[in-house]
């Protein structure tokens, strides 16, 4: 991806630090109503929270236990939008939730899934309902002893595929996202932001110019204040760790499950990739640095425990094919219990010298784009450049103008334009891409005009757009974040995608 330059005397409007789901939304959102921006991302878009997501856009039905409910009204009205934005990296799913007279009553089940039907207006996706699991297909999947249950809607999400799609957006609008860059140093003078990006390929410094900042650093939002910043705050971040693991797939159905254990923590199963169950997540505190993090053995055991309570085939820590940590920057309110502190973000402005900061404490994936709109609607005043009308409710993400019928149809076109697509190859360009895909394919008429063939069905010329488009700049990039296709190749494989990454960028 080409990005400007920009000269000494260009001030930006803002100046967005993190290149997670909040910032990237926050970017995509100022861009639209005509601000100019210039995001900075010190590694990969989505290269730490907002890709160690459970997927789900979901309004967090046991956050109902801590009296949330506007974080919860607020994150199922902001499902329907998201579902309707991306329809082709988003789409509903039912939740078996099985009743265990260890945990929760039913009565409180019964209770808590008439509020998440009903807190927000205008629900479209199907309403909770009792089942019988001796009679109904999900109790296929469990231990006799589960005999009665719910079901109800939620929704998922490639996680990391959104944060791109929305820097996507906002660099087609005029944006400047750079990836890579680290802001080594800030300071307001005359009125506004004097920043010292660092381009981590290459050890160069460049001094831009910004009327506001935003730290949407995500774990390292406090860092960013204390050490980057030199500027005090009484606003922290509690970290926790949360992790999952990918196995062989242990059930049949498109259901997902959630699972209730004796600590009153949940658990999810979720159908994954179309060979995989992924299991998730667990509740760490995290009292050590902000960065890569790994799962723990006693976490798969967790997990692991966690579902086997519940289903007939027993998952065995040795099943485990792949598995992803990360760490959630929770707003810290002083909970006792990581489980219990709270989803919900604070936004942090400081107008000190006339130039804003705007700092981000805590969110979730589901309430990014809301997020973002509160966000410009506190710099409005002190920065007229965002001031515009909200827009990003109306307008879907690239790719995601699938026409209609949605999904099915569109990839039923697909089929008809590119008939000489393998069946499978077509679904995931269109899983992945949506409309984009078209612009993979570009004048290809067969597959060997798509070129080399790296892995799987994995071909150069998907991996070339993702390279120009994207901001893809490792196998890394490539096979776990613009896709999950690390999952789904051999060790060779993998070698020929890093050997072809590092020829066409060298």
């Amino acid at each position: 991806m080409t990005t400007p330059t920009a000269s000494p005397a260009r001030i930006y409007d803002l100046l967005i630090v993190g290149g997670g789901v909040n910032g990237a939304g926050i970017a995509r959102d100022a861009v639209g109503r005509g601000a100019s921006v210039l995001l900075v991302e010190q590694d990969d878009l989505a290269s730490y929270t907002s890709s160690s997501s459970t997927k789900l856009i979901h309004g967090g039905l046991r956050y109902l236990e801590y009296y949330e409910f506007r974080l919860v009204r607020e994150a199922l009205m902001e499902r329907e939008r998201l579902l309707k934005m991306a329809p082709h990296i988003m789409w509903p799913l039912r939740f078996v939730l099985p009743h265990s007279k260890l945990v929760r009553p039913a009565w409180m089940l019964k209770a808590g899934l008439f509020l998440y039907d009903h807190l927000a207006s205008n629900m479209t996706l199907p309403k909770s309902r009792g089942i019988d699991f001796r009679t109904h297909s999900s109790g296929a999947a469990l231990k006799p002893e589960y005999t009665k249950g719910f079901v109800y809607s939620d929704g998922w999400v490639q996680d990391s595929r959104l944060v791109v799609l929305n820097a996507m957006d906002a660099a087609e609008r005029g944006a400047d996202v750079r990836t890579r860059t680290r802001l080594i140093a800030a300071s307001r003078a005359n009125g506004v932001w004097e920043a010292t990006l660092e381009d981590r390929a290459t050890g160069k410094t460049t001094t831009v110019r910004a009327k506001a900042l935003v730290n949407a650093a995500g774990p390292w939002v406090a860092r960013l204040l204390a050490d980057t910043l030199k500027i005090p705050n009484s606003k922290s971040v509690r970290l926790v760790k949360g992790s999952h693991i990918i196995v062989p797939r242990v059930y049949e159905g498109p259901q997902a499950y959630i699972f209730q254990n004796p600590d009153k923590r949940i658990v999810f199963a979720i159908p994954y990739e179309q060979k995989f169950t992924l299991i998730g997540t667990t509740d760490i505190p995290w009292k050590q640095e902000p960065g890569k993090v790994e799962i723990a053995p006693d976490e798969v055991t967790y997990l692991c425990e966690s579902v086997n309570r519940y289903l007939n085939v027993q998952v065995k820590e040795s099943d485990v094919v792949w598995s992803y940590a990360g760490l959630r920057p929770l707003y810290d309110d002083a909970s006792a219990n990581a489980s219990a502190v709270t989803r919900d973000y604070v936004l942090d402005l400081d107008t000190q010298d006339g130039a804003p900061l705007l700092s981000i404490f805590g969110g979730k994936i589901t309430t990014y784009r809301k997020l973002a709109e509160h966000a410009l609607e506190k710099l409005a005043p002190v920065l007229p450049a965002v001031g515009g009308q909200s827009w990003t409710a109306q307008e879907v993400l690239p790719g995601g103008d699938l026409g209609d019928g949605g999904f099915d149809q569109a990839l039923a076109r697909l089929r008809r334009t590119a008939p000489w697509l393998p069946e499978g190859l077509a679904w995931r360009l269109m899983r992945n891409y949506g409309s984009r895909t078209y612009e993979i394919i570009g004048e290809a008429n067969s597959m060997q005009d798509m070129g080399e063939v790296l892995g799987g069905d994995l071909t150069s010329r998907e991996v070339d757009y993702l390279i120009s488009r994207e901001w893809a700049r490792t196998a890394e990039d490539v096979l776990w974040r613009r896709s999950k296709l690390g999952l789904h190749l051999n060790d060779a494989e993998k070698a020929n995608v890093e050997a072809y990454v590092g020829k066409k960028l060298a």
